[in-house]
């Protein structure tokens, strides 16, 4: 497959008015993804964003791009990434368009592509939008162009699709649950799931003001819902990110739930209902512990490349459902093409429910090993993780750990670093491990 200029692994990314994030980009963006995903016939796209200001300036660029194309499209508005995969679906749209940075600051915006299918845009189909960016923009005839509308029911679909995945015979009356939208994409839509299916719902995070987005609330900033938690007395927080995709729980005692918990919980809580189909899609990062949890209950587990792209293809490979990153992306392909904080919520609840458990009583059973991840800067010439020294020092560390721990190297895939990640059961001997293979590394980058 040829190096993709202008995608990563989750769109075009960066910082606003810096390319690629700037509204001439943007226009040609639209241009070349309207020319490429209606080549079918299909001329209708819709576009959605979270709360960053900059939405508004690069949605006008993107219609006016689309429109040059002969796209008609139409705007969800503030909408969360997997509301817009859903109602690509729904709508039959050729394609649905994501303006959104996810987790980063406000002043930081993406671009990102779903399918018809309501999946991320296969490589090819990146690449055939990349080779058609460097050609000269052209415009269809007048008879031609593109049309604008909005769908303004949108957030109420979203919100009734949400519903319908949580057990009709269930209800979540009597749970008091604290929900911090990041003042992201989901503010007007998770408290009122939650609410409408029936629990006491405090609501963090959820005053947009087009620069708050994930300023220190969300799924990467948790003191804030921990505290709120605690002194409320709710039974659970869910803490979703800017654009909804993810999600972090905190139990009634405090305890931080992250993606790991989550999934090891749902497959297992799955398994015992006799309804587990297949195993369970992890990453790279993923704690060594689910791992083995999961063995030991004679649930497969598979390793993706870091990104919920390649969790969701080796999950479609497989024909499985459920798989996570630990970061909070929880995917359940029974339903929903996409990772989906509300939903992964809803079934975690659904399982308090029928269990008549807490959280803390529903996690028991899985005790993560302690893990350590150090950055080393390396210049952009050397390898250092093809270093003899490199390679022997991993080596010596994997045979003490004599499978009761893990050794990972990887390169960032957006600057100049090796990531050295060990985990095991002893944190101290975790650390030192890791301090001694960064070291090697550093020598060998010098």
């Amino acid at each position: 497959m040829s190096q993709r200029k202008y995608f990563g692994t989750d769109g075009v990314r960066g910082r606003v008015g810096s390319f690629p994030i700037t509204p001439d980009f943007a226009i040609k963006l639209g241009w070349a993804a309207g020319k490429v995903l209606s080549a079918q016939g299909n001329k209708r796209v819709l576009v959605g964003k979270d709360t960053r200001i900059s939405g508004y300036m690069l949605e006008s660029a993107l219609e006016a791009g689309l429109s040059a194309a002969g796209v008609d499209v139409e705007f969800l508005g503030p909408m969360p990434t997997p509301g817009i995969a859903y109602l690509t679906r729904t709508f039959r749209a050729a394609a649905g368009i994501v303006i959104s940075a996810s987790h980063n600051p406000y002043y930081d915006n993406g671009i990102k592509f779903f399918s018809d299918s309501g999946d991320k845009l296969p490589d090819s189909v990146e690449l055939d939008i990349e080779r058609l960016i460097d050609e000269p923009l052209s415009c269809v005839d007048s008879d031609h162009l593109g049309r604008a509308s909005r769908i303004n029911d949108a957030a109420g679909r979203y919100i009734e699709f949400c519903k319908n995945v949580f057990p009709s015979e269930l209800s979540l009356t009597g749970l008091k649950i604290v929900v911090d939208c990041a003042n992201g994409a989901t503010y007007h839509i998770a408290p009122n799931v939650l609410r409408e299916l029936g629990a006491e719902v405090i609501s963090i995070g959820a005053s947009p003001n087009g620069k708050n987005i994930n300023l220190n609330c969300g799924a990467t900033h948790l003191d804030a819902l921990q505290k709120a938690v605690l002194a409320e007395q709710a039974d659970v927080g869910f803490a979703l990110d800017g654009d909804g995709d993810r999600i972090m729980l905190v139990s009634a005692k405090g305890r931080i739930i992250d993606g790991d918990d989550i999934i090891f919980m749902l497959a297992r809580n799955a398994q015992q209902q006799g309804v587990l189909q297949g195993g369970v899609v992890g990453t790279l990062m993923t704690n060594f512990a689910v791992e083995k949890a999961l063995a030991e209950l004679d649930i497969p587990f598979v390793r993706a490349k870091v990104g919920d792209r390649y969790v969701n293809e080796e999950l479609v490979k497989r024909d499985w459902v459920f798989g996570a990153e630990n970061s909070g992306h929880v995917i359940n392909r029974q339903y929903h093409t996409t990772g989906d904080g509300i939903i992964a919520g809803l079934q975690v609840l659904a399982a308090m429910q029928r269990s008549s458990a807490s959280l803390d009583q529903l996690m028991g059973g899985l005790k993560k090993f302690p893990q350590v991840l150090i950055n080393v800067r390396y210049s952009g010439e050397s390898d250092p993780l093809q270093a003899d020294n490199v390679c022997s020092v991993v080596a010596e560390v994997e045979d003490a750990l004599a499978g009761d721990g893990r050794v990972l190297l990887r390169k960032s895939g957006t600057e100049p670093l090796i990531r050295v990640m060990v985990e095991g059961k002893d944190n101290s001997i975790v650390k030192a491990y890791a301090q001694q293979i960064a070291a090697e590394v550093e020598a060998a980058s010098n």
